[in-house]
């Protein structure tokens, strides 16, 4: 026999999973540009197995995207300018712009391109991504930590530093390997600003 009350418990269980799961759905993508004037990049190689060295990339472009509730659907391409890098000293300049490092000529470009954000918590996880570097691609992690939530930022700005470790030789820069560490540790500084939609 049906109590009357079923035909309201069913329709209260209906209300109770369609509001959970409205509190679980993703939020609409925040989009934003990479804000080349306060983002940079360095790549800090071993000298001599007893100093480093530093080049920079200072110009760069990119877009973001974050899906509140859903990291694993964030985007960031960023693309850099391999032949406006930065070096110590002439010597060390004109050898990473040469055929032999970035071959910048030939490759002007370097690009990240990240499609998996876990996070481990609301401000920092690894981006799982894809490198290119001398015409050469290669899966990478990226460690990220935001300055703040970027889940809760949506229509300001937002900055994140990214920081992974390549092995050089990988993407064909095999040379001066008795000078010259095999490890390179690559850091992005980035500030995102909100797009218009």
């Amino acid at each position: 026999m049906i109590s009357k009350c079923d035909p309201l418990r069913r329709v209260l269980l209906a209300l109770a999973a369609l509001l959970a799961l409205a509190n679980s759905a993703p939020g609409a993508p925040l989009r934003y540009s990479l804000d080349a004037s306060a983002s940079t990049v360095a790549a800090r190689v071993p000298f001599f197995g007893l100093a480093s060295k530093t080049a920079r990339f200072p110009k760069m472009e990119g877009v973001v995207t974050i899906v509140p509730g859903a990291p694993e659907r964030a985007v960031i391409d960023v693309s850099f300018d391999a032949a406006a890098i930065e070096a110590p000293d002439p010597i060390t300049l004109a050898r990473l712009k040469g055929e032999k490092f970035f071959w910048v000529e030939k490759y002007p470009k370097i690009r990240f391109v990240g499609r998996a954000l876990r996070l481990t918590s609301p401000t920092s996880g690894t981006l799982q991504g894809e490198l290119t570097a001398r015409g050469i691609t290669r899966p990478q992690v990226l460690a990220v930590r935001f300055d703040a939530d970027p889940a809760a930022q949506a229509g300001r700005p937002v900055s994140f530093t990214g920081t992974t470790t390549i092995d050089r030789r990988d993407y064909g820069m095999k040379a001066y390997q008795l000078l010259v560490g095999n490890k390179v540790e690559i850091t992005l500084k980035a500030r995102m600003v909100p797009r218009e939609r």
